[in-house]
């Protein structure tokens, strides 16, 4: 046998293993805390397990997600500030499914960087379990790729995975008619869409991330890193209780083109844009950036998170299933017979 010509090793090439297992030690407990029935076993495998039965369904109907949080990265990144990141990731996914009629049970991330730092990958995935603990969704599972020569020195990426479950039968979209009831559910500011443009706008203010934040407290970098809403709870006691038609998530492309992708063909929603106080982060955003409003309802959520389409006579019974998770539904408009949105009103 031949003598090898060096003891290169793969950590002297950028990966090292050791921090990779060290890593997932460190997450076990945050994973663990998101345990629910179904769950079959923990971290560590080379795959993960779900009883459908053991979470209690009969003749289930799985739905997948996958999304990420876009340019709000970067964001993160260049403030240092990522304990929160993780939150998005999973109510990108998540809010995707109850709007199928969906019970998000599981979830699972990518974790992708040039170089492992423990303290970071750590924050961002305790940040995940987060956002899974309090969707009632288990993280099972993941991946963290540690890829030198790939991303320059701190950057990384994110992305997630979720999967539900329905019984069959009872998917949404169902029986949306004209004279239906469109209920906002506020959100919590830019959420985690349109920051490309966001990130232009505050380029041209001239203002940074540590800077103060024009239309609140802290700094403008933190006030932009708020976390996305988590509508989960709220929407599944709704789906359970079987006072909703229809849900649209508002993410990127608005109002203007999310709801319409709920509708039957024909029907369309006219939307009363005095119903509610348009918050001031958008405010800012489109007095920095000269928008029309039209641009910001095709572009951001305008301070609605998600749309819910009742029939008028349980309207109250949703309000109430979305108030059970601390959301305030607010009647914005009506199902009509002209397909597209049309609006009333103005937020500006």
């Amino acid at each position: 046998m031949t003598s090898p010509k060096n003891g290169i090793t793969y950590a002297e090439a950028g990966v090292d293993i050791d921090a990779g297992n060290a890593l997932v030690e460190r997450i076990k407990p945050a994973a663990k805390r998101t345990t629910r029935p179904g769950v079959m076993a923990g971290l560590g495998g080379f795959g993960a397990l779900f009883d459908l039965k053991g979470a209690g369904f009969v003749d289930p109907v799985l739905v997948a997600a996958t999304d990420g949080v876009g340019t709000k990265l970067r964001i993160a990144i260049d403030t240092g500030n990522v304990d929160s990141i993780g939150i998005d990731l999973v109510a990108m996914c998540v809010n995707d499914l109850v709007c199928q009629g969906a019970e998000p049970l599981f979830f699972l991330d990518y974790f992708a960087t040039g170089k492992l730092e423990l303290d970071q990958a750590t924050a961002i995935i305790e940040g995940i379990a987060d956002g899974c603990a309090r969707s009632g969704c288990a993280l099972i599972g993941g991946e963290t790729a540690e890829m030198p020569g790939m991303y320059d020195a701190g950057d990384f990426d994110l992305a997630g995975f979720s999967v539900g479950a329905m019984e069959r039968g009872t998917e949404l979209p169902r029986g949306v008619a004209r004279g239906d009831v469109l209920l906002g559910l506020p959100s919590d500011g830019v959420h985690s869409n349109g920051y490309s443009l966001v990130r232009k706008i505050v380029e041209l203010s001239g203002l940074g991330w540590g800077d103060d934040c024009p239309w609140g407290d802290g700094t403008l970098g933190a006030a932009l890193l708020t976390p996305t809403r988590l509508y989960v709870r709220g929407a599944v006691a709704a789906l359970r209780g079987d006072c909703v038609s229809a849900l649209a998530h508002i993410t990127g492309g608005g109002l203007t083109e999310n709801l319409p992708r709920v509708l039957p063909e024909g029907l369309g929603a006219e939307i009363d844009l005095g119903a509610w106080e348009l918050p001031p982060v958008f405010k800012w955003l489109a007095a920095q950036g000269g928008m029309a409003e039209a641009e910001m309802l095709k572009t951001f959520n305008a301070g609605m998170g998600m749309v819910a389409v009742v029939r008028p006579d349980q309207v109250a019974a949703a309000q109430d299933a979305f108030a059970s998770d601390g959301h305030a539904a607010v009647e914005i408009g009506t199902i009509t017979g002209q397909a597209g949105v049309s609006y009333k009103g103005s937020l500006l």
